[in-house]
């Protein structure tokens, strides 16, 4: 029977179109005017400097996936590190940015970042993403931005999805971005053997400061899905390459895969979804991909 199995995987893969699996929907003119954006920034400090200069790549790929406002003018982005927030209003359009952090309800930071031109606002409010109602109305936003968030949630991270959810205008959008754990790299280094197939699965060092690592990475179907059981109506998901992980062992790789039967689709380190919010869909409350049977 394993023979059987792998001769209908060898003839499936000859006999299966091939296609570019690392071709990225972004215009590169578009992406080099945000990325300078994002290098013209004022930092608050040397690490926010440093930790900007590593994502600049992942964070103009979110500013490009950016939707134009619709009937609020207004954005969330959780998970705010001052990074994309002053773009969001300066590139993006959105009259309103409003940030949130985790941290005790009731807290709200207010930080501003000085342009030549004018000053850039925003109030940053504290709240557990995944236990707290926000702190919004319904309908409030026209954008949700979820960026390497997810991966961060410990208890319930379809209580994230759906506040998301409530808080957006009818056809509103969840832009979310999250390690990819089938990703290439993944892969690899399950091959390997010596190393954690996760993306990041580093705890941070104990300090006066606890930080939360990844807890667990989603595939790209996994983030799909759980985005539709929330209620929203996909309209991207797709996978981008992490520069780090590019080498000529991804393509010996995909041959591997391909020449077994597998998926070479869709297996970048970096999972992109854009999907809006529609009423008429049904909602399930703990979908058995993430809480189990």
């Amino acid at each position: 029977m394993r023979a059987i199995r792998s001769l209908l995987r060898r003839v499936n893969h000859h006999l299966t179109p091939k296609t570019n699996v690392t071709q990225e929907p972004f215009e590169p003119t578009q992406l080099q005017r945000i990325e300078q954006a994002l290098r013209d920034l004022p930092a608050e400090s040397e690490g926010a400097r440093q930790y900007l200069a590593k994502h600049i790549p992942r964070l103009a790929r979110t500013l490009a996936l950016v939707p134009p406002p619709q009937t609020t003018g207004r954005v969330l982005e959780l998970g705010c590190y001052m990074q994309i927030t002053a773009l969001l209003d300066r590139i993006a359009g959105y009259r309103e940015v409003r940030g949130a952090y985790y941290g005790p309800p009731g807290k709200i930071d207010h930080k501003i970042v000085s342009f030549p031109d004018h000053d850039f606002h925003c109030y940053i409010d504290h709240f557990d993403a995944e236990r707290d109602r926000y702190p919004y109305p319904d309908g409030h936003f026209d954008l949700v931005v979820a960026g390497e968030i997810f991966e961060h949630m410990i208890y319930d991270p379809m209580h994230l999805l759906l506040e998301s959810r409530r808080v957006l205008v009818e056809g509103g959008y969840l832009l979310l971005s999250t390690p990819n754990s089938a990703g290439l790299a993944c892969v690899y280094k399950a091959l390997v053997g010596r190393y954690s197939p996760q993306i990041y699965p580093h705890y941070k060092i104990p300090d006066e400061e606890p930080e939360i690592g990844h807890m667990r990475e989603y595939t790209l179907w996994e983030i799909g899905e759980a985005v539709k059981a929330a209620g929203f109506e996909v309209e991207r998901l797709f996978t981008t390459v992490i520069g780090e992980y590019e080498g000529e062992w991804r393509d010996a790789l995909t041959t591997l895969l391909e020449t077994h039967g597998y998926d070479s689709e869709n297996r970048g380190e970096q999972s992109w979804c854009l999907a809006r919010k529609q009423s008429r869909l049904p909602v399930s409350r703990h979908p058995s991909i993430i809480y189990g049977p």
